[in-house]
Parts: structure tokens; sequence; C-alpha cells
């Protein structure tokens, strides 16, 4: 490639992630105030929150393109304390929560999110994108004089059905066409100017809250600095910590396949641990990573850290100077852009395979999928299915185990053990002896089999213990070394004396 084309290329890319942060920018505003009004603070500190926490992350986060703001799983999480306690609880519990989240990215724990499965992965986006697609609904209700919502019908209703129709229709066939410009952008601003231009009536940004502000200023948390204080927020920091990290991992996971590229998580617990304790101390709400947004920001074009930055950017320069433009945007097509973004999120392919994948796996699915559906909470969705797929494992595994014996030329009767002994195979390996009817001495062979936990050794020391009490030998062969190391660690429980193997040079483990 000639310096000229590269230049070319670089102002195209450059081109793309301000377009495609300007659009995240336009969306972030509505979710903003939405889950400030779901927290019961002000829009303002939602938006506030979306600024900081989306600049800190964009600059220093472990996945590039990945856009970060206020969120609803946070939100949901301090409901209660700011109506037991009031905002400036939440201020200070923001601050903690930011720090926990710190720590687990200086203690390096974010590569444990490698242990969740990839049927509780299919459920969680499943399940966001159902969870992304009725949020939507509530646009199509209005709100009367004693403030109970309704259905929209006749006119109102028509229109909005229309607008968010052409959204998703310029959203999908634009890039047929030209993708000189983002789809989503694109939609937004047609829409917004047809309305604009023929008045159409219909509801906007401005009707749901004003966005007009100044820049966030910094502000100590009004709250007692004692014990007592920090054991109230501190279970509500430790869950929106824990929340915002496994959502944050978990949508980086996923724009990573997006992008066929791989992110940094312990980085990105310590940028979002940095957002938010720069934001607990500027008021606001805290958050973590959208995967909604992240999915616009990236099939908009945006790859790179400008996207993020510009994005964060304009949605401080919205609250500052461009309110009363932004508050005239029709809800119709932000709607739209986000049931795109829903279609887009979901899984299709995850509904070919059921019939080609094991029913645990679809009852994992399914299971976290509705968890998420139901309860709107990210983290014990993933935590329920994380539990279920590892009872499952335990299960076959426990079920797998088996012996092969036979005697050999002296008398002693081998039993060559095959899968792992740990406490769900426990019952089914002993009855695997027949402890009266064997001859004088046992060898059991561990070549094929681990010995992973305490129930384990309890089960050995039970069998060597019946053996004993018939005057019988038994003697544990090929011990591999994590599996001498674990019996050495329980000698109070297993006197175990290690002798080599001569002819294999293995160990050979004594037990009378």
């Amino acid at each position: 490639m000639s310096f000229i084309d590269a230049m070319k290329d670089s102002q195209l890319n450059a081109k793309n992630e301000i377009l495609s942060g300007l659009t995240v920018a336009l969306a972030l505003v509505p979710e903003a105030i939405a889950f400030s009004l779901i927290a019961n603070v002000s829009p303002l500190i939602g938006l506030y929150s979306a600024f900081i926490i989306g600049l800190i992350t964009a600059l220093m986060g472990g996945r590039p393109g990945m856009i970060s703001g206020a969120t609803g799983a946070i939100a949901v999480v301090i409901v209660s304390l700011v109506a037991t306690h009031g905002v400036e609880y939440l201020f200070f519990a923001v601050i903690v929560m930011g720090i926990l989240q710190m720590c687990v990215g200086f203690l390096r724990l974010g590569k444990f999110i490698r242990l969740v499965p990839h049927p509780v992965m299919f459920g969680f986006v499943n399940g966001l994108a159902i969870v992304i697609f009725l949020s939507q609904l509530e646009q199509f209700k209005g709100v009367g004089a004693d403030n109970q919502s309704f259905w929209l019908t006749g006119q109102p209703l028509f229109i909005m059905i229309g607008f968010v129709l052409v959204t998703m229709a310029i959203i999908f066939f634009l890039p047929k066409i030209t993708k000189a410009i983002p789809a989503s952008l694109a939609a937004i601003t047609v829409v917004s100017m047809v309305v604009i231009f023929f008045e159409i009536p219909t509801r906007t940004v401005g009707d749901i809250a004003s966005i007009a502000g100044g820049l966030p200023e910094f502000h100590l948390p009004v709250v007692p600095l004692n014990f007592e204080t920090l054991a109230i927020v501190f279970p509500y920091s430790l869950i929106m910590a824990l929340v915002g990290l496994i959502e944050s991992l978990l949508t980086l996971t996923v724009i990573d396949e997006m992008t066929e590229t791989r992110g940094r998580g312990n980085k990105e617990c310590l940028a979002q641990g940095a957002a938010n304790l720069v934001t607990g101390f500027f008021g606001g709400m805290g958050g973590c990573a959208m995967i909604g947004q992240s999915i616009i920001n990236v099939s908009s074009g945006g790859r790179k850290r400008l996207s993020g930055i510009v994005a964060a950017i304009a949605l401080l320069l919205f609250i500052l100077f461009g309110a009363s433009l932004i508050e005239r945007i029709p809800m119709a097509a932000l709607t739209g852009l986000m049931i795109m973004v829903a279609i887009g999120t979901f899984e299709w392919a995850s509904l070919s395979i059921l019939r080609k994948v094991p029913v645990a796996d679809v009852f994992v699915m399914v299971l976290v999928a509705s968890v998420t559906v139901i309860y709107h909470n990210l983290a014990v969705a993933v935590f329920i299915g994380v539990v279920v797929s590892a009872l499952v494992f335990a299960w076959e595994n426990a079920t797998r185990i088996r012996a092969r014996k036979h005697v050999d030329e002296y008398g002693v009767k081998h039993y060559e053990i095959f899968g792992p002994l740990f406490f769900g195979s426990i019952a089914v390996f002993q009855e695997k002896f027949d402890i009266l009817n064997d001859p004088q001495e046992v060898i059991i062979d561990f070549r094929e089999s681990r010995v992973v936990d305490h129930s384990a050794i309890e089960a050995l020391n039970k069998l060597t213990e019946r053996y004993a009490k018939v005057g019988k030998i038994v003697r544990l062969r090929y011990l591999s070394e994590d599996c001498r190391k674990l019996l050495d660690n329980a000698s109070s429980i297993i006197d175990v004396n290690y002798m080599e193997d001569p002819k294999y040079k293995l160990a050979v483990d004594s037990l009378a």
C-alpha cells in the first residue's frame, strides 16, 4: 500500500470513528435518562455518569470500540439505597465500587470470565436482546393526567410505528447501497428532519426530560466517614462492582467475537474501576459496559478508541450547547435503532444448533435467557448458568468413572481406574471393589484417573481401612504429582508412604 493510499485509509477510518461516535452519543441520551429515572435520581446524574465513564474507559479500557456508561443493571441495584439513605450515600457507594473493581484488576482476576461456558454466553446475549426489545415497547405507551400509562391507539400509534419501521428500513438497506455514512446516524437524521420539517406530532427526547446542564462539578459525598457508613454502602458497592464487571467482561467477549480480535480483561477491570471512582467524586450513579451501544458502535465502523472518546465528548456537548436540538429528536427513530440492535444482538445461530447440542446445554441457554428477561439481573443469570453448568459437568463425570479389573500371575488384583475421583464419583468408585473376595494384595492404578478433592481422599481412606480390617494390603500406583501433593497435605487423614516403581519410575503409594 502506498503512502497516499494509507493516508486515505486513515482518513476514512477516522471519519467512520467520528460518525460512529456521534451515533452512539445520540442513542446514549434517552438510555441515560431512562436509567436515571429507574434509580430515582436526576437525569443529569445519568448523563454525567455516561460522559465520565465513557471517556475514561475509552482512554484506558482493555477493549477499543467498546462503549460504557450508566446502565440499567447498576440502576436496579441502587434503587433501594437511594430510597432509604439518599443520593449522597449513592455517590460514596460508587466510589467504593470503583475501588473494588480496581482491586479485581490489580489481582488479575478478570481471567475468570473464561470459566463462563458457551451456552451461558448464548443465554446471556439472547436474554439481553429480548430485554432491549421489550424495553422499547414502553415508547408505544402514553401517560394520562393521572400518571397512569396506556397503550397508544389511532393516529399517534400509526405515526410511531411508521417512523420506527422507516428507521429500521434505512438501517437495514443503506449499507447495501453505501457505507460512506453510518446507517444508524443516517436513519436518525432523516427521521428527525422529516418530523421537524413537517411538524409531525410525535414523542421526542424532550418529552422524557430536559438534558440542558453545565459541566460536572467535583463533589465530596456528604456522609459521615465512619465504619457504620461503610457497612451501609459496602453490600451495594460489592454487588454493583460484580454486576458491572460481569456485564463488562461479557460484553468484551461479545465484541471480541464480532471483531475477531482479543481485548484485555484485567485492563478493562482497572479502567471500569477508575471510571466509577472518578464518577463517584463528580456526583455520578456508576455504570459499566453497554452491549447495545457497543454493538451500535462496532456495526457503524467504530473499532478504535476514537469512537468512544467522540461519543463521550459529544454527549457532554449535547448537555452544554445542543440540548434544544437533541430534545427534538423523535423517540421513534431511537426506538427503531434499538430494535435493530436487539435483532443484531440475538444469536440466531443458537436456534439452529438446538437439536445438535446436549439437552443440558439447551436447558442452560434457556434458563440464563429466562432469568435475564424476568429479573433484568445479568449477574444473577450468569451465576446461575455457571452453577448449573458446573453441576451438569460434575454429574456427567461422576457417572463416567469405571474400573477395569484383572489378576496378574502373582495373584495380585489390579483395579485400573478411568475418570476423575471427586465428590460426585466416590459412591460409584466404592462400588467397584469386592473387598471380601479380593486376594491378599490389591493395586489401584490411577494412570487414567486423578484424585481431585478432599472427598476423594476420604473415600481412599475408608477404602484402605476396610481392606486393612480384613488383613489385606492396598497399593496406590501411578498417582500424578498434583495428586501426591494433595495426599501430602491430607497426611493427617491418610498416612502416605511413597515408593519408587523400578520399572516405570512412577509413584507407588503403599497404604496398609
